[in-house]
């Protein structure tokens, strides 16, 4: 399988877990708007397997999106957050850019992983 060029691994901080099914959207900035690049869900060790960005990443802009309700309530738990957004700029194009999430019904971080 070839590994997408962006890659995130989310975990459940409250729980000490891995966060299994939630849903995620990648886009890339184009102007004022959002163009839709891949879509997936976390699995049972919280990563998305899915090629969220195939092929080269141009330079820009980029946006994951995670729809935390879902996931929170498959887990009898109910999130301040509906959903959780990171943007973050795409400088080198032939690098690795991992967007980790670390997530609680309450408060969330993300950080470049690697």
């Amino acid at each position: 399988m070839t590994r997408s060029p962006i890659t995130t691994h989310v975990l459940d901080t409250a729980l000490g877990r891995p966060a299994k099914g939630v849903a995620l959207v990648l886009e890339r900035q184009q102007h004022s708007d959002w163009i839709p690049i891949g879509a997936g869900e976390t699995d049972e060790d919280g990563r998305c397997l899915t090629l969220l960005a195939p092929g080269t990443l141009q330079q820009g802009v980029y946006r994951l999106s995670f729809g935390l309700d879902r996931y929170f309530e498959t887990t009898g738990r109910r999130s301040f957050y509906p959903e959780a957004t990171i943007i973050f700029r795409v400088d080198a194009h032939e690098e690795h850019y991992h967007v980790p999430l670390l997530l609680a019904p309450f408060g969330y971080t993300t950080y470049r992983g690697s």
